[in-house]
């Protein structure tokens, strides 16, 4: 009976500092609404409800220190809680330790058996900062000012609208979900990119003019990357520019070819991986930026035969790759490159 009364009378206390700290938070008191939410913090220490109820509160009115001390509490009750280690992480950038916001996100994702996901897009911002892809895509687009531009994974058409008046605009995708209007002179092709590059003479639809802008986003396995830049250069010059998404990953289940998590960029850094060691001549960059990096490939050469003509060994030995050949020096095996505009117009000259 005894120990039902303390955690009847325990619950009562909890829920009165509770409230009080609610209303001193409203009327602008952080001194005594933190004071009365560690009250409510002590008198119920396993109470994960009150403790997420009350870092709400806290963080709220900008109490982030208060907030965070909470959501520590509750992770303690209940470890390894996706939505309360996101939470916790966020606490920590308001409060200015992004570092430390990384690392509780790295740690908590490696000890997660459930889809990591909704921790990854703060993941990506903090190990990938600066502008996103999508605003340097358009930055590219804008310092180019290419005559022809070729987007493979057109999706909603979010991308392919970024291109710039008077560019002839080809999309490739079997799927497309496009409903906002996009730039005249863009054509639309609902098939496959292998199909569409057999089908068509893409010479021809772009009025005789080569590739000079490509941007690859398609599927998110290596092998039809592999291809679709293979179909890409042999249309471009040596002043062209082929781009390719998804190639700086953060963590592996998000990297393998399987998808299991929402936020997947599969394995295309695989296909990095071979340009470097077949291709050698081409001038190779990805692009630090969140989400997932932004590969910038120049220096191409259309007369090249070596990946076509090697590309089933090519696949077969890269996918016996495991993902450890990136996780030790992921920046490296890409060729990460600074998300700095002033440095990216370097190497798009």
């Amino acid at each position: 009976m005894l120990p039902l009364l303390n955690r009847l009378f325990s619950g009562k206390i909890s829920m009165v500092a509770l409230s009080g700290g609610v209303a001193a938070y409203a009327r602008g008191d952080k001194p005594t609404g933190r004071r009365l939410l560690a009250i409510a913090s002590s008198a119920a220490p396993n109470d994960v409800a009150l403790h997420d109820r009350a870092s709400w509160v806290a963080s709220q009115a900008g109490d982030y220190r208060m907030a965070l001390d909470l959501l520590t509490s509750a992770l303690q009750t209940k470890p390894d809680t996706i939505d309360l280690e996101l939470r916790a992480a966020m606490m920590q950038c308001a409060l200015g330790d992004e570092p430390g916001a990384a690392q509780r996100c790295e740690q908590a994702i490696a000890r997660s058996s459930d889809d990591p996901g909704p921790l990854m897009p703060l993941l990506s911002k903090l190990r990938l900062p600066g502008p996103p892809a999508l605003e340097t895509l358009a930055a590219i687009h804008n310092w180019l000012r290419p005559r022809t531009y070729v987007e493979i994974g057109v999706e909603t058409g979010v991308s392919l609208a970024l291109a710039t008046p008077g560019t002839r605009v080809i999309g490739i995708d079997p799927t497309p979900l496009v409903s906002r209007a996009l730039p005249p002179g863009t054509t639309i092709y609902a098939e496959t990119s292998d199909a569409f590059f057999a089908r068509h003479d893409v010479r021809g639809l772009l009025g005789g003019l080569p590739v000079e802008l490509a941007y690859i986003d398609g599927m998110h396995l290596f092998e039809f990357v592999l291809r679709d830049f293979i179909n890409l250069e042999r249309l471009c010059t040596a002043d062209s520019t082929i781009l390719m998404d998804d190639c700086y990953p953060l963590e592996r289940r998000s990297a393998q070819r399987e998808r299991k998590t929402g936020f997947w960029t599969g394995d295309v850094w695989r296909a990095v991986g071979v340009l470097k060691k077949y291709r050698p001549d081409l001038k190779i960059h990805t692009i630090a930026a969140a989400p997932t990096g932004l590969c910038v490939v120049r220096g191409l050469d259309p007369a090249s035969r070596v990946l076509a003509d090697n590309y089933d060994a090519i696949v077969k030995e890269f996918l016996a790759l495991d993902f450890s050949v990136i996780e030790a020096d992921t920046a490296a095996f890409v060729n990460a490159f600074p998300n700095d505009w002033e440095r990216i117009k370097e190497i798009l000259r």
